[in-house]
């Protein structure tokens, strides 16, 4: 049973430390895998879907390594706004609403912006590059931030079941 602590004042700078409060790093590595696939299903439709219409057509090969180059860019772009988005939105992706997670600002609690959710973004992948060692961080910090969150001014924290 996951024991919430109670609303925070403004004036609060972080809740409590409390055992089951933050999401650790294999919650979190879970609801990454949920969103990777969703990620990957959108991408592979379009892709399929764009591919099968060009069969029709004869294109030449100059002209299939650009439109391959603008895909993977829109993959890129895709993927990037889809953590952003949601980050700011509600603080939960699809992945995070499965595993009961939210991503919040540290200090308010409340979902950051869309430009924090897009440096979010970049130092996660900064935090993945060498050997994925700024996400070990959330093994040894008592809050469970990796780099990233550290970044971004972020917190990872467990939602409590609806009733």
């Amino acid at each position: 049973m996951i024991t919430l602590p109670a609303e925070r004042p403004a004036d609060d700078p972080a809740p409590p430390i409390v055992a089951d409060y933050y999401a650790g790093l294999a919650t979190r590595t879970l609801a990454f895998a949920v969103d990777a696939a969703v990620i990957n299903a959108v991408v592979w439709f379009v892709g399929l879907v764009v591919a099968l219409g060009l069969s029709l057509l004869k294109i030449p090969e100059e002209i299939r390594t650009v439109m391959a180059v603008i895909g993977a860019t829109l993959a890129v772009l895709w993927t990037i706004a889809y953590f952003a988005y949601f980050w700011s939105a509600t603080g939960q992706t699809p992945g995070d609403r499965v595993m009961r997670i939210r991503v919040e600002d540290a200090r308010t609690g409340t979902p950051m912006s869309l430009r924090r959710g897009f440096v979010r973004f970049l130092a996660l992948v900064l935090a993945a590059i060498p050997l994925c060692a700024g996400l070990l961080m959330i093994l040894v910090d008592n809050r469970r931030r990796g780099l990233h969150d550290r970044i971004a001014r972020t917190e990872v924290v467990h939602v409590p079941a609806a009733d």
